[in-house]
């Protein structure tokens, strides 16, 4: 495909496995959103994030990326701007005295509302943007033909993996989740989100 060897699909789809097997920010926020609101929520939260990796992608096929990575004031802008959303998050979470049922829209697990999270949450990660234009680049064989629709196929591959993987990840969590909701469970899954949320925020805002 595009010139691609079936040898060099192979070896870029085990490393994107690896990387996407990796506790991350986008990983845990999907696990986080699943644990609180269940797995609708989970699976919601996925797509946003995988709908922010496809954004981060084609500004890495149009240029966009490396414009962004040159700025050191831009990208800090970027970088202060996602840690204080997620610490946002992280402060409401922790504040919630009432049980949080899965699946209930009224407590924000509206599917809109997780998918504008999860969107929002890998957009404002400039090391995503980084990431994509220091990875993808490498599998880019100049032989096998265009190299802006290398990148492009590259890159789909490379959301394809990360949506099945956090996709089974918030589903297994939020199911688990739904078999401990009581309001001891409810409360210790809170604070726990909220402490997830706020490590995410200040891991980002530190490098």
């Amino acid at each position: 495909m595009l010139g691609l060897s079936v040898a060099a699909l192979a070896g870029y789809l085990a490393a994107i496995v690896v990387l996407m097997v990796t506790p991350g920010p986008d990983m845990m926020f999907v696990l986080a959103n699943a644990t609180r609101y269940g797995a609708q929520s989970g699976v919601v939260a996925a797509l946003g994030v995988a709908a922010g990796e496809a954004v981060h992608i084609a500004a890495v096929v149009g240029g966009l990326a490396t414009v962004i990575s040159a700025s050191p004031t831009l990208f800090t802008a970027i970088r202060w701007a996602g840690a204080a959303y997620l610490i946002v998050l992280g402060v409401r979470a922790a504040r919630r005295r009432d049980p949080v049922t899965a699946g209930d829209p009224d407590r924000g697990a509206s599917p809109g509302r997780a998918f504008l999270r999860g969107l929002v949450t890998n957009l404002l990660n400039p090391k995503m943007i980084l990431f994509s234009v220091a990875f993808l680049p490498q599998f880019v064989d100049p032989a096998a033909g265009d190299a802006t629709a290398q990148l492009v196929l590259l890159g789909a591959l490379f959301v394809a993996v990360q949506l099945a993987v956090d996709v089974t990840l918030g589903v297994g969590a939020g199911r688990l989740a739904r078999r401990m909701a009581d309001r001891r469970w409810s409360r210790r899954i809170n604070r726990l989100c909220a402490v997830a949320f706020v490590a995410l925020g200040v891991r980002l805002a530190v490098g």
